[in-house]
């Protein structure tokens, strides 16, 4: 296939590997720039003491969106990487006892759900259908569609389209949640979606519960050798088809000339091409990479009014010990869930109280952790970097705080190595 031009890509996450691939099957000459040492973006790995951790997502739910990505251009996934089905996708601990195993069994969930609301119970059934229209309405109208140009923009199919998900926005997911639920510990387990995206269930929109479905109907999977193994692939794939990865260089400004984006300036010096990708955030890209000239004024006011959304606190831990209750994914919900939420958003700092996440992925995959040992990614929200909170102070005290929490529940002997880190869980 002859080749069409030269594209640059700034970022090797998924979004950045997952477009190169595609644009490289399409005969375009590509070279990804990333500023890290290796390709993955935020999603890294980390090995200690034979203890292996993923700094990023620990599992993938829409596997066919990445099976897509191979089968583009030809390839079959499973030639590069495995994946291994989780079943229950996820266990939710509550601190009244309750104990809710995520899985696709709608009366197996009906009936733990009935354990602490048989009303909940009773209406979960409508929930999920309801997420299933959220997700189907969604992705066919949204997700599966780039509409870039006007033509596609503004054309009447697309406009009646765009209309019709209007109302998913126009109200909160715990909100939306509130149709069907009343027990705090459902909204807790149904409303945890919306931090999974970086924003609180009681601002995000109700559009959010779509996923729901994504991971009943679709499943939740471990990737075989740790999510970053799916990186490897996406990059083995991507080196296979001419695209040129350059790491440890870092983008500083894209230049413009005649109103078009012609190259970027980086530590490595200039990188010439008529087509550039950003797989990067709004506000990193606006602030960073565009001088302040190159900026639209409107667009400009409303980009700085903008926040980040929120970060994570994460601890790695090595344990000498097996625990049967700690699934691959394994949620303790606080009992002051909304609070959480409040002291993120509203104060800026981390949760007095958290709910605390634990990805225990030698669970599902014994290379995972040394022979009778434990590799726990334990995390916590946080909010974004600011003057609100000194982490360099105050992380160690707060890690505390978290281990207390899961003391609390049971688990005493937990740490025998301990890693702890400020990541930022959504740009």
């Amino acid at each position: 296939m002859s080749a069409k031009g030269k594209v640059l890509i700034v970022g090797s996450g998924f979004g950045g590997l997952a477009c190169a691939i595609g644009l490289a099957g399409r005969g375009y000459q590509v070279t990804i720039l990333e500023r890290k040492d290796l390709v993955g973006g935020k999603l890294q790995r980390i090995v200690i003491d034979g203890y292996r951790f993923d700094c990023g997502p620990n599992t993938i739910e829409l596997p066919f969106v990445f099976r897509n990505v191979f089968r583009s251009v030809g390839r079959r996934m499973e030639d590069y990487v495995s994946l291994i089905p989780l079943e229950p996708r996820s266990r939710n601990i509550f601190t009244d006892g309750s104990v809710v195993d995520m899985t696709g069994d709608v009366e197996a969930m009906q009936h733990q759900i009935d354990t602490y609301s048989p009303v909940d119970a009773l209406h979960y059934p409508a929930f999920l259908q309801e997420s299933r229209m959220m997700f189907q309405s969604i992705n066919g109208r949204l997700m599966s569609r780039l509409p870039i140009g006007n033509r596609e923009k503004w054309n009447v199919g697309m406009l009646r389209e765009m209309l019709s998900v209007v109302p998913l926005f126009r109200r909160s997911l715990n909100r939306e949640l509130r149709h069907f639920f009343t027990h705090p510990n459902s909204l807790a387990l149904f409303g945890r979606y919306a931090p999974r995206v970086g924003s609180s269930p009681f601002l995000a929109p109700s559009l959010y519960g779509m996923m729901h479905s994504c991971e009943i109907d679709h499943g939740t999977y471990s990737v075989r050798g740790g999510t970053y193994a799916l990186v490897e692939a996406l990059r083995e794939l991507a080196e296979e088809l001419g695209v040129k990865i350059k790491t440890g260089v870092e983008a500083r400004q894209i230049r413009v000339q005649g109103g078009r984006a012609c190259g970027i300036e980086t530590n490595d010096g200039y990188y010439e091409a008529p087509l550039i990708v950003i797989n990067g955030d709004l506000l990193s890209t606006t602030q960073k990479l565009l001088s302040e000239a190159l900026r639209p004024s409107l667009n400009d006011r409303r980009i700085a009014s903008m926040e980040p959304s929120l970060s994570a606190f994460v601890q790695l831990a090595g344990v000498p010990s097996l625990y049967d209750r700690l699934l691959h994914h394994t949620v303790f919900f606080s009992d002051r869930y909304e609070e959480e939420f409040t002291e993120i958003f509203d104060q800026r700092k981390p949760p007095s109280k958290p709910s605390v996440y634990i990805c225990n992925s030698s669970y599902s995959e014994k290379g995972a952790a040394p022979d009778g040992h434990s590799n726990l990614f334990i995390m916590t929200y946080a909010p974004y970097l600011s003057d609100s909170w000194d982490w360099e102070e105050q992380r160690e005290s707060y890690a505390e705080n978290v281990l207390s929490t899961l003391r609390d529940t049971g688990y005493r002997e937990l740490i025998r190595t301990m890693y702890s880190v400020l990541i930022r869980l959504i740009s």
